[in-house]
């Protein structure tokens, strides 16, 4: 069942959002639609908890992102440890 939602939006992100549907043959709707679908998707999320996806597509891409420090634990202790004596 469809039901109406008004949104209020800047002028400049409305169009770029007309053009972005158009080159994808589809409607600002659906593409609204699509985007809050995967949002508020619980897949193996417990009821009434948190969404399995908290972060959404930009952010997750910047967290696979973030590089591994090669430091040992140890060392960085004892490097803290004399800096602060």
């Amino acid at each position: 069942m469809s039901k109406k939602l008004t949104l209020r939006l800047d002028k400049d992100v409305i169009e770029r959002a007309k053009a972005y549907a158009a080159d994808r043959d589809t409607s600002v709707s659906r593409l609204v639609e699509s985007y809050f679908d995967e949002l508020t998707e619980e897949k193996g999320a417990t009821k009434g908890g948190p969404a399995a996806k908290s972060f959404g597509p930009f952010t997750s891409r910047l967290a696979r992102r973030t590089p591994t420090s090669d430091v040992d634990e140890t060392d960085y202790h004892d490097y803290l440890r004399k800096k602060h004596k």
